[in-house]
């Protein structure tokens, strides 16, 4: 093959897509650049598939090579290790718009794999990711004809921006990632600071311009290096089979929708595919029950495109834009720092909010760079939750992405660390699940994180939207139910607060939605939201305004940055000791900022009073207690704050002539003392008891024994006198 490669600019940057000279033995392979960062693209699909599979294996597998910013990776083995949770999010970004693309009759194996080969740390590496693998699958034999691009949408100042540089999706007022055709959005995925639904429409329409020229670029390279297409082979059933199933079940599935639960409609689905298949010879040598089943879901998902497209009926009887009864209940757990358990219909989500300090950060080390998280939402889906038993492995693709869109949905309301200076982690454990459980666990997290007293700039709410579509007919519907999500075309889910949204996800089964479609979605959400957001409030109005017994309470105090060294001391000697003594975390900042936590509010107060101590520096006029540490032939030094003396001059001792300091004053004498003077360029302090103390000092009775008093030194015995002490 020999190499070929095209070039667009797009928006003022330049993107180079080649092929034909890396990895030329997978079916696909392409490199995609822009700037600095290259993405190396590469697919594979077996000839044919499992003659008793019943579904498309898709795998989508983004990895990141930490030379690709000039980094060798950290631990014992250092080399990469496990998918990190931006690994398994990028995958997914790639595979959700990706697989209704490929024929409804491919069911081969078919492997997309991502790397990251070099990082600029300015050019988003996932859009990148997105559209190599799209064009990959293009120029490929394999059975893939309509490319998709992809695009990020920012918000600065106003203006929208294509394909911003990280720095400025920092700033942005919105992260809207976008997946699509030439006619219609495949997905969305955004999160964003309270914008309005027609805010984000308006970003839509934008990014798809960026869309269609992604395209473009994937296009000019298939007319110079595409493959021939191979024919998609599959095995139908026969005729006879299919008459057969269809007789079997004729009917049927209307009084499966008449039934009122969930559990009640898979029992009896299961039961009536146990009857249907009974009808077949299984040592036939046409038999074929993956098939079978297959056929058996499509007459279901027909049928319930009939009921709701044509009879105008949902399985559970609702409206269209019914919401199925909510519950939100409140400090449901007597120790932890928050709690909240969200029921909606079958699906429930309890959530808890711990209160962590700096210690609890998360650290990211990403190949752009290692950053810190204060917020964490963790969402679990155990099995028992759909009545099923499984095996516990830890979160899968699936628990991280939606913990994600959870937790994207409520970053944006979280208050700032000078407003709040916790380490916050809220957890969803799904506790029963029949539609959209990341959306419950974003209700359920808003009172959680209002019940710790956590202070959220407002309230969010989450909903889930599906879609029917038959020919031109279509049906928008509200709070999807399982089976409404299984066979629907759509889920689209919205988060937000009454000011705007916060977080969008919609993913499809089919190859694109028109916008009247996005729009009905938008304002369906947006009165259910509302609607959610009443049950809050009536649950909970604001957020506590005292933090739960068992929380950390945590000060924070500035202090001169000059001052660090000394309260932490040689080798950490003097923090720790504080620590230890006082029970007290303490976490400090480089800019003065000293971080103080503890649940006993005695142990906070006197490690407030000790950082207080050694960060203190004298005040003019003010009277100190001051301790004498040295009796001078001209005076006293005497500590008025940890680690800072002061010189109280013979004059200044007491009223009238003072011919020997030790005739007053003792080493360990507290005595008051006002500052009189400081030098502004050596900080060198001069104190008075005089002032201090009207009349100053009185001698000290004849029967005390005097300290002795030092005599100025000589250089020389001076010298000597240092290395002595030393």
């Amino acid at each position: 093959m020999t190499m070929q490669t095209v070039k667009r600019n797009i928006e003022g940057q330049e993107y180079i897509l080649e092929t034909g000279r890396m990895a030329k033995q997978a079916h696909g392979a392409v490199t995609l650049q822009c700037g600095g960062t290259v993405i190396l693209a590469a697919v594979v699909s077996d000839r044919e598939a499992e003659s008793d599979q019943d579904f498309f294996p898709l795998t989508v597998d983004y990895r990141e090579r930490t030379y690709a910013a000039g980094k060798i990776p950290g631990g014992y083995f250092k080399r990469e290790g496990r998918p990190t949770e931006k690994e398994i999010l990028t995958s997914r970004l790639i595979d959700r718009p990706i697989r209704p693309m490929f024929p409804e009759n491919f069911l081969c194996d078919t492997q997309i794999s991502v790397t990251v080969l070099s990082v600029d740390s300015e050019n988003a590496t996932d859009i990148l990711s997105m559209n190599a693998a799209s064009s990959a699958l293009l120029i490929s034999d394999i059975p893939f004809e309509n490319p998709l691009g992809a695009v990020r949408v920012g918000l600065l100042d106003g203006n929208f921006v294509l394909n911003p540089s990280l720095a400025d999706v920092e700033k942005s007022d919105l992260d809207l990632v976008l997946a699509g055709s030439e006619e219609k959005i495949a997905m969305i995925e955004a999160g964003a600071n309270e914008l309005t639904e027609e805010k984000i429409l308006e970003a839509i329409r934008f990014g798809h311009e960026g869309i269609r020229q992604m395209i473009a670029l994937q296009r000019e390279l298939q007319r110079k290096a595409g493959k021939k297409k191979r024919k998609v082979e599959s095995t139908p059933l026969s005729e006879e089979a299919m008459k057969k199933m269809k007789a079997a079940v004729e009917g049927q599935f209307e009084k499966v929708f008449e039934l009122d639960s969930k559990e009640e409609r898979e029992e009896f689905g299961r039961e009536l595919y146990k009857k249907a298949i009974e009808q077949f010879d299984k040592t036939a040598a046409d038999y074929n029950e993956p098939k079978l089943k297959m056929y058996f879901d499509k007459l279901e998902k027909d049928a319930l495109r009939k009921l709701i497209l044509e009879w105008k009926k949902r399985p559970d009887k609702r409206g269209f834009q019914d919401i199925r009864p909510i519950i939100c209940e409140v400090s449901v757990l007597p120790r932890t720092h928050g709690s909240a358990l969200f029921t909606r219909g079958q699906t429930q989500s309890l959530c808890v909010t711990t209160l962590g300090t700096g210690d609890d950060e998360q650290m990211i080390d990403a190949l752009e760079g290692e950053r810190t998280k204060t917020f964490m939402l963790h969402y679990n889906f155990p099995h028992f939750s759909v009545g099923e038993t499984g095996p516990n492995r830890g979160p899968g693709r699936r628990e991280i992405g939606h913990g994600a869109l959870a937790e994207r949905a409520l970053k944006s309301v979280m208050p700032t660390g000078e407003d709040f200076p916790y380490t916050v982690r809220l957890v969803s454990d799904i506790l029963e699940s029949n539609g959209s459980s990341s959306m419950a666990s974003v209700c359920g997290g808003t009172l959680a994180l209002m019940d710790a007293g956590v202070p959220l700039k407002a309230p969010v709410a989450g909903i889930a939207l599906g879609l029917l579509t038959a020919g031109d007919k279509w049906q928008v519907m509200t709070d999807i139910a399982g089976i409404e999500d299984h066979h629907g075309d759509m889920d689209f889910k919205a988060a937000g607060t009454r000011k705007g949204l916060t977080a969008i996800q919609m993913d499809l089964k089919i190859d694109g939605v028109s916008e009247a479609i996005l729009k009905e979605s938008f304002h369906q959400a947006k009165a259910a939201r509302f609607k959610i957001l009443d049950l809050i409030a009536k649950a909970i109005e604001a957020p506590r305004a005292t933090l739960s017994n068992y929380a950390p309470r945590i000060t924070t105090l500035k202090i001169n940055p000059e001052k660090i060294g000394e309260l932490i001391g040689p080798g950490g000697k003097n923090i720790r000791k504080i620590v230890e003594e006082t029970g007290a975390k303490i976490d400090i900042e480089d800019d003065g900022r000293v971080f103080i936590a503890s649940v006993d509010a005695k142990a906070a107060e006197a490690a407030i009073a000790r950082v207080q101590a050694v960060a203190e520096e004298p005040e003019l006029g003010k009277i100190y207690q001051g301790k004498v540490r040295k009796l001078m032939a001209f005076g006293a030094f005497c500590e008025i704050i940890p680690g800072k003396d002061g010189l109280v001059h013979v004059s200044e001792v007491a009223d009238g002539f003072v011919k020997n300091v030790a005739d007053y004053l003792k080493v360990g004498d507290i005595v008051p003392v006002k500052v009189m003077a400081i030098d502004p360029e050596t900080g060198k302090v001069s104190l008075s008891i005089k002032e201090a103390k009207p009349g100053g000092m009185t001698m000290l009775p004849a029967d005390v024994e005097r300290d002795v008093v030092s005599e100025p030194s000589s250089r020389g015995r001076d010298r000597g006198g240092s290395r002595s002490r030393r």
